[in-house]
């Protein structure tokens, strides 16, 4: 390898990374769009151009056209009169005209071929145009996806997760001792409380209860004895003497 190949490998290794790290993918292509629309109205001029330059030399066919027609019908007419000697110069004039006529035609066909691939490129360069400028589009789509995505992870690299995990504990811990706290303090409540004179209290409500209950049904049974009674001994009935027209009350006797 000689040394000129040599610096010149080294100088690309060098400016070449240079500008690879300086490059933003996100301008270029914004760029390349930019290119490619606009390369759309100069391909429309330059087709329009060979469309005009076929339409001139579909004009220069006709005007060609009709003069070898006028000159066909002089050397008739010249002939018809006798009159060789203007015949052959129209004869002349005519060849000439021929001439420019099949010139004229071989390039109006160059020129239709010409337009014809214009447009065939021109559609080849709009279908690779839209597919580039899509591609384009869903490059930086995903750029800004990926831009966003970066962001939310740095924001979650930020957070100090053993610091909030270390407070977390601290105030469990804190709650469950104020917790265990008052749940001591009423458990030494409940002892302090004399249970014994409680229950003497409760034992002698109790009996105090049963002592009413007993005398209510004391009561309840007297007055079923009496009703009982007076239903056994029967009212005396009242006789009506009808002479006299007194009443006399007669005991009845149970028979």
């Amino acid at each position: 390898m000689s040394a000129w190949s040599r610096l010149k490998r080294l100088l690309n290794a060098l400016f070449g990374g240079a500008l690879t790290a300086m490059e933003d993918p996100r301008t270029i292509l914004e760029q390349n769009i930019r290119e490619l629309n606009d390369q759309v109205p100069e391909m429309n001029e330059n087709i329009a151009t060979v469309k005009a330059n076929m339409i001139m030399l579909q004009k220069e066919l006709d005007q060609s056209e009709d003069r070898v027609k006028q000159l066909s019908s002089r050397i008739r007419t010249a002939i018809q009169s006798d009159r060789d000697d203007i015949a052959k110069k129209y004869a002349m004039r005519l060849e000439d005209a021929k001439e420019t006529l099949e010139r004229t035609r071989e390039q109006l066909e160059n020129a239709e071929r010409a337009y014809e691939k214009a447009l065939e490129v021109k559609k080849a360069f709009m279908r690779e145009k839209e597919q580039k400028i899509q591609e384009a589009k869903d490059a930086l789509r995903q750029h800004e996806r990926s831009q966003w995505q970066a962001e939310i992870a740095d924001t979650m690299e930020q957070f100090e997760v053993a610091g909030l995990d270390q407070t977390h504990d601290e105030m469990v811990n804190r709650l469950n001792e104020e917790a265990a706290k008052n749940e001591a303090r009423m458990e030494m409540a409940l002892d302090s409380v004399d249970s014994e004179a409680l229950q003497i209290e409760e034992d002698a409500e109790e009996l105090r209860a049963e002592e009413v209950v007993n005398q209510f049904k004391a009561e309840m049974d007297a007055g079923a004895e009496s009703e009982a009674k007076g239903e056994l001994e029967a009212p005396a009935e009242e006789k009506r003497d009808p002479s006299t027209g007194t009443t006399d009350k007669q005991e009845t006797t149970s028979g």
